[in-house]
């Protein structure tokens, strides 16, 4: 009875140690590491995964910043010659003023002193020095020859109006103008005859600096 017992209880053992093997060989199973499922499938692991994004990133951002390099042109240095452009019409606004104050009266009679009148001639007015022909006859006679006989009539008025006291007197085809003495009320005539030219070139300095 003793060696029944023990017979079943060594079978009873090993019933429950293969029982127990066969239950742990088929509950338990290693799950894939990232290594093997990576070499599975020939896919990078997370970290050169990650590597490879970087890159991938990095190559897209540059590619980028090339084509807009590729693109962007270089803007022409234009800020020379547009400073000197202006400061030539400065240079010559100031040089015309210079030959227009020369032309003044200096107690003689000179033909320049009348080139700054404007003469109405039908719906414009132009300068005296381009529609007639002024000479000198002496210190104190100014000669005005106009080229067309039709406009002499003009110029004896704008004579007679400007600012110089000078008493025009038609004489055949010509105009003999008279340059009275230098006084005060002359000089004074002169005077504004300076600051209107001075203003008018002014003007035109003004006008280029705007355009540069």
């Amino acid at each position: 009875m003793a060696l029944l017992l023990r017979r079943g209880a060594a079978v009873a053992a090993r019933t429950l140690r293969a029982a127990a093997a066969s239950s742990a060989s088929t509950s338990v199973h290693r799950l894939p590491t990232a290594g093997s499922l990576a070499a599975a499938r020939n896919l990078p692991t997370t970290h050169f995964f990650l590597l490879e994004i970087r890159r991938g990133f990095a190559k897209g951002k540059k590619s980028k910043n090339d084509s807009r390099s590729d693109t962007v042109e270089a803007a022409p240095d234009i800020g020379p010659t547009v400073k000197s452009a202006a400061t030539a019409q400065m240079d010559t606004a100031v040089v015309a003023l210079s030959r227009e104050l020369s032309k003044l009266r200096t107690g003689r009679a000179s033909p320049g002193m009348l080139d700054h009148i404007m003469v109405e001639t039908g719906d414009v007015k132009v300068g005296l020095s381009r529609i007639a022909v002024v000479s000198v006859l002496d210190s104190h006679t100014l000669s005005v020859m106009p080229y067309d006989p039709n406009t002499m009539k003009s110029i004896e008025n704008a004579i007679a109006s400007s600012p110089l006291g000078i008493n025009p007197t038609p004489d055949g085809s010509r105009i003999i103008a008279a340059v009275p003495p230098l006084t005060k009320e002359t000089m004074q005539a002169m005077c504004k005859v300076v600051t209107k030219s001075a203003e008018d070139f002014k003007q035109s300095i003004r006008r280029a600096r705007q355009k540069a």
